[in-house]
């Protein structure tokens, strides 16, 4: 969680410094894509993210140097060699599908994706995720009906932080939670606090354990929080109070369970603090090899945008 929150950090530095053209954080989302991270089988598995899911691709095995050749749009960039936007993942050897920018487009993928591991007689289990925001495309219905008639592996997980770029989720459904839709497509509902690692944790470990048994599909809601702006293009503080904004900070994941690993004697201050300086580090080290290696040739440009010898 804590490489994750820094490196997020680090991302936005680089846009405000004019070296990366965008980002898009998540920021107050940690917790709850380390816990299913740590569930799923990295490589076998299948993962359709959302553009939110830094922390997720951490846990799998991506490297922060492999996010920051990405923002930095170098060849060696493992998502698309330079070619992608920021925040679109997408990992060969983690079974991460390349993100679009459509929103909930990947929902539908990873129904397909389920189908084809059925019928290669696997038990992978395949999960995917979107904003709230994303539930109001058809993409979310078709994608879920889909999964939920064929009872296939799929983990819908649905980060909640209450707004979709500025529209706040009660003018987006008229329904407090969006896993109260599960019941109508018979496949269960499930909503967990977000800003709770352990909760979580729980809940990741019973949803793969039903998807992977052959179950059928899941739909998680985590509440989170957005604790920056929609994107780097964007000002909160337009359209959200200072003080509810505040308040949300000292709701923060990262910081409660510090506390509480260091209530229940799992961690001191003092290797809180190393750790947090070892993972700096580890960023310094990884920005400047990124800074350092070469960007795309003009030529590869076009790599990969439709079938070719190369795949």
């Amino acid at each position: 969680m804590l490489r994750s929150r820094l490196l997020d950090e680090r991302m936005w530095v680089l846009n405000r410094q004019g070296r990366a053209p965008f980002w898009i954080s998540g920021m107050g989302h940690e917790a709850v894509q380390v816990a299913f991270g740590m569930n799923l089988r990295p490589g076998y598995d299948w993962v359709a993210p959302y553009y939110r899911d830094l922390a997720l691709t951490l846990v799998l095995g991506m490297t922060p140097k492999d996010h920051l050749l990405s923002v930095l749009a170098k060849a060696d960039d493992p998502n698309s060699g330079g070619c992608q936007m920021p925040a679109h993942y997408g990992c060969h050897r983690f079974n991460i599908i390349t993100t679009g920018s459509p929103v909930g487009t990947q929902l539908l993928h990873a129904a397909g994706i389920a189908l084809a591991s059925r019928m290669r007689g696997e038990d992978a289990v395949t999960f995917t995720s979107c904003g709230e925001g994303g539930t109001s495309e058809g993409d979310f219905h078709e994608a879920l009906n889909f999964a939920a008639t064929h009872r296939l592996a799929v983990i819908f997980v649905i980060e909640n932080n209450g707004f979709a770029i500025s529209v706040p989720w009660e003018k987006q459904m008229p329904i407090p939670n969006v896993a109260d839709r599960a019941v109508a497509y018979g496949v269960p509902g499930l909503v967990v606090d977000g800003e709770d690692p352990m909760a979580c944790y729980r809940i990741a470990r019973d949803a793969v354990a039903h998807a992977r048994s052959g179950e059928g599909p899941v739909l998680v809601e985590a509440k989170v929080l957005r604790l920056t702006s929609h994107s780097s293009d964007d000002d909160q503080r337009r359209y959200r109070d200072s003080e509810e904004l505040e308040a949300e900070k000292q709701r923060d994941s990262l910081l409660k369970f510090r506390a509480q690993l260091v209530d229940l004697g799992v961690l001191n201050e003092a290797d809180a603090d190393a750790m947090r300086a070892e993972l700096m580090h580890e960023l310094d080290s990884a920005e400047e090899e990124a800074e350092n290696a070469p960007l795309p040739d003009p030529s590869t440009a076009m790599r990969h945008v439709l079938a070719d010898e190369e795949g």
